[in-house]
């Protein structure tokens, strides 16, 4: 079995580092869990770097993107957080899946996307609704960049319509996150070290 596991958790929150995110909070409580089998993780905040607009790997003048995919590159394991903005994923997190697409034209010596082996799980959260059609929407793109979904491989906390109020807030963890965090990391290690031990077949 393979121990030498890593995961990189990109937080798209449109909060500059030193701020507070709630974002932070539940991708840090992921990589705290996929701790616990043995796969050791960071946490990157996007919009700390000048990731520039486009689809390129490299879009030059400065961008700051090819150092973040390195990352990815070097992960088993892509927890992609963003908090919900008018129903949809941040402009931050957009922009990630944007970059990604690069992704796709890049094979290894058999042929495979190089995204091919890889899982991604994804976390929400945010003050007002839309967090299953934002999963449904960055699955989707993942998947067609090349990541694998482990079964229930998202976890996500709104709070109640017209009252707003912050995950980062909150004094405890509830039971059904925690509950599915649980699971999604389970999840993701065991479909991690499968692909790890079991690559997908060359082109």
């Amino acid at each position: 079995m393979n121990q030498d596991l890593t995961a990189v958790a990109l937080n798209c929150t449109l909060k500059p580092s030193p701020g507070d995110s709630s974002t932070d909070v539940i991708s840090a409580q992921i990589l705290n869990e996929l701790s616990g089998h043995g796969i050791s993780g960071q946490t990157i905040r996007v919009v700390d770097y000048d990731v520039r607009p486009g689809v390129e790997a490299d879009m030059g003048h400065g961008d700051q993107w090819p150092g973040i995919a390195q990352h990815i590159r070097d992960a088993d394991i892509l927890v992609f957080a963003t908090p919900t903005w008018v129903g949809h994923i941040s402009s931050v997190a957009q922009r990630v899946l944007e970059r990604l697409d690069a992704e796709i034209s890049r094979t290894d010596d058999q042929g495979r996307p190089a995204m091919f082996g890889k899982v991604a799980v994804a976390a929400v959260v945010g003050n007002e609704d839309g967090a299953h059609k934002i999963i449904a929407d960055t699955f989707q793109g993942l998947n067609d960049i090349g990541f694998t979904i482990p079964a229930q491989g998202a976890t996500y906390w709104n709070h109640e319509a017209m009252n707003p109020k912050d995950y980062k807030d909150l004094t405890e963890t509830p039971e059904a996150v925690r509950a599915t965090i649980s699971t999604l990391s389970a999840n993701a290690a065991h479909l991690a070290r499968h692909l790890k031990d079991h690559q997908y077949p060359g082109a």
